[in-house]
């Protein structure tokens, strides 16, 4: 997917452009009727373009804010206002013609992931789609979502779990970032990440939170109350998320029958609440040393989370927010330990997991993500 998105025009590209057909007729983005208008394109990775833009639409009722994402073969079926298939977006100049009409109408484009938004229209040259964009007096401003800005090799040298030293893609998301970050330096505008740790790769960005629907994954479910701990993994990237450390780490607990484990694999997002509602202990990643969609979703259901988080992040976000991050600490390396402790202490667990939805309320909500976008960007005053 990732591979498609980078470079259309390339093997993968045109390969996903023949599994999905012709493209035929597509749609184009609806420019709100709003003092504010703002658009935010083309990637919408876990749904967070469309929960960004009702974020704002719900912080401030001057703005009107839409998203558009790109379709991909494969991809995970997340809300979109506009879902383009990268079909029309390879081939058709009509599509290209009426998603750049519609854009210059917009007051503020957010561009995801240094993505290009108009097929062909320009090249696939973000530089000159922003150049265009901002002749026609729009406000640009980029957000950061991962591997698209992160350094590999500043990586490795923030954790020794980082997984880009075994990456066999490595090479190509080296290059990319590299690209990406050239791109952000180059035109130093309003910039923002969905993770705190990527400010080690964009020094000047401001964290704009991954937002996730608290009311959904709530659960009244307690924790610890069967004779075994339910523990499960989901695991969208089993390399970057340490996935083959953790059966192992966990083989004598499960032997000695404390616990059961699940590796949850391609489960479709909105089986999720009840996934997470099911389990005791959520385990989240071990080698990337931050967190994300997943965990916070996990923390909104009232489980507890383990997960790998340096250090450097978590003074971040208490920095930030004032508040403690509830992700239980654990590497592959401590992971056994750290459960073990948690089973025979319920009641610590308990207090852990009771601090997951008052953080999520807090920090991803989506108001503290429309804060940071209107304060620093749409509206700073």
């Amino acid at each position: 997917m990732e591979s498609a998105a980078r470079n259309p025009d390339g093997l993968i590209g045109r390969l996903s452009s023949a599994l999905m057909g012709s493209g035929g007729e597509a749609p184009n983005t609806t420019v709100p009727a709003a003092e504010i208008r703002v658009y935010i394109a083309p990637t919408n990775y876990a749904g967070q373009g469309f929960l960004w833009a009702r974020a704002l639409e719900a912080a401030d009722p001057r703005v009107g804010a839409r998203n558009m994402a790109i379709e991909l073969p494969g991809g995970y079926a997340f809300p979109a206002d506009t879902l383009v298939p990268i079909t029309a977006v390879n081939a058709s100049a009509e599509w290209a013609a009426g998603e750049w009409a519609a854009a210059r109408e917009f007051t503020h484009v957010l561009i995801e992931a240094e993505r290009p938004m108009f097929g062909k229209q320009w090249g696939r040259d973000v530089a000159a789609e922003v150049a265009a964009l901002e002749e026609a007096g729009v406000s640009v401003a980029f957000l950061g979502h991962g591997t698209d800005v992160r350094d590999p090799d500043n990586h490795m040298r923030l954790t020794p779990w980082s997984p880009y030293a075994e990456d066999p893609r490595t090479p190509v998301l080296r290059a990319d970032a590299a690209e990406n970050l050239a791109l952000l330096r180059r035109l130093r505008r309003p910039t923002f990440v969905s993770t705190p740790d990527l400010i080690e790769d964009v020094p000047w960005a401001i964290w704009c939170p991954v937002v996730v629907d608290a009311a959904r994954f709530a659960s009244d479910r307690p924790i610890l109350q069967g004779e075994r701990a339910r523990v499960i993994h989901a695991s969208s990237n089993p390399l970057q998320k340490g996935s083959d450390r953790i059966e192992p780490a966990l083989a004598p607990l499960i032997e000695a029958g404390a616990l059961e484990y699940e590796l949850i694999t391609a489960t479709p997002a909105a089986e999720m609440p009840g996934v997470f509602a099911a389990a005791d202990i959520v385990l989240d990643q071990f080698r990337l040393g931050s967190y994300g969609v997943a965990a916070a979703e996990a923390m909104a259901a009232g489980r507890v989370v383990l997960g790998h988080v340096v250090p450097e992040v978590r003074d971040r976000i208490l920095r930030d927010t004032g508040l403690e991050l509830p992700i239980v600490e654990a590497t592959p390396d401590t992971l056994g330990d750290v459960v073990a402790e948690l089973i025979a202490d319920p009641v610590r667990a308990r207090a852990v997991a009771a601090a997951g939805p008052v953080y999520v309320a807090a920090v991803h909500s989506g108001a503290r993500s429309a804060e940071a976008l209107l304060r620093n960007w749409i509206d700073p005053q």
